[in-house]
């Protein structure tokens, strides 16, 4: 079996990311970094009130809002500090609806370069099964001056 590299270039930890999101649509959908790896990035996210569509399942933007946020937090992890990384594209398969529990989102790489990253992110719920899979392209900046 091959041993991962860690990808990361910026140091971090769970509690760290986690009180990034406070005051946040991350937080207010319940949304919890869980699970740092050498190459990958996990969060959580309740199937609740907060992120169930009217027929009472787990709402497909809720699940992009999950995608395109531990996508988005895994690039900006993975570049120098002086570059930003900021969303191009994000699409989502829905593959089965979830009703209660917590589902579970895993970012991957698919490709790294100077300019552009590609983020394949699965969600699961609570058996292991696939709910949504979804990919996010983003742009590789220069950090805006402040």
């Amino acid at each position: 079996m091959k041993k991962s590299t860690n990808i990361w270039k910026k140091s971090t930890n769970l509690s760290r990311l986690n009180a990034l999101s406070e005051n946040t649509i991350i937080a207010l959908l319940g949304i919890e970094y869980t699970a740092i790896g050498d190459n990958f990035l996990q969060a959580t996210m309740p199937v609740d009130n907060r992120t169930q569509q009217p027929y009472g399942v787990l709402h497909g933007g809720a699940s992009v809002v999950l995608a395109e946020t531990i996508g988005s937090v895994a690039a900006n992890l993975v570049v120098e500090d002086d570059k930003a990384c900021v969303g191009l594209e994000v699409n989502a398969n829905h593959i089965r609806s979830v009703k209660k529990g917590v589902v579970t989102g895993t970012a991957t790489a698919v490709h790294i370069g100077y300019s552009t990253q590609v983020w394949q992110i699965e969600i699961c719920n609570e058996r292991q099964q696939l709910v949504c899979t979804s990919r996010l392209t983003v742009a590789v900046i220069d950090k805006p001056k402040q």
